[in-house]
């Protein structure tokens, strides 16, 4: 799979896990598979990273999340 696509993914599943960990220790709960979740989130990036020749800029995240998205459409 192409390491920007997995970036994508990697990138949006951090973010949709961040407030179910917040939710499930707010209700004094274990968060086990947002922590789960995130942790599969964060080896998707950390291989992305380590795959793409250069890795990723912060400016060029952006067009990086577009460039994939214009891809699905």
């Amino acid at each position: 799979m192409d390491p920007d696509t997995l970036f994508v993914i990697g990138l949006g599943l951090g973010v949709l896990s961040i407030p179910a960990v917040v939710s499930a220790i707010s209700k004094g709960e274990r968060p086990r598979i947002a922590t789960i979740t995130l942790m599969i989130a964060g080896a998707m990036v950390v291989w992305a990273m380590s795959n793409k020749p250069g890795g990723y800029a912060i400016e060029a995240i952006p067009a990086v999340v577009a460039k994939v998205l214009r891809g699905f459409t």
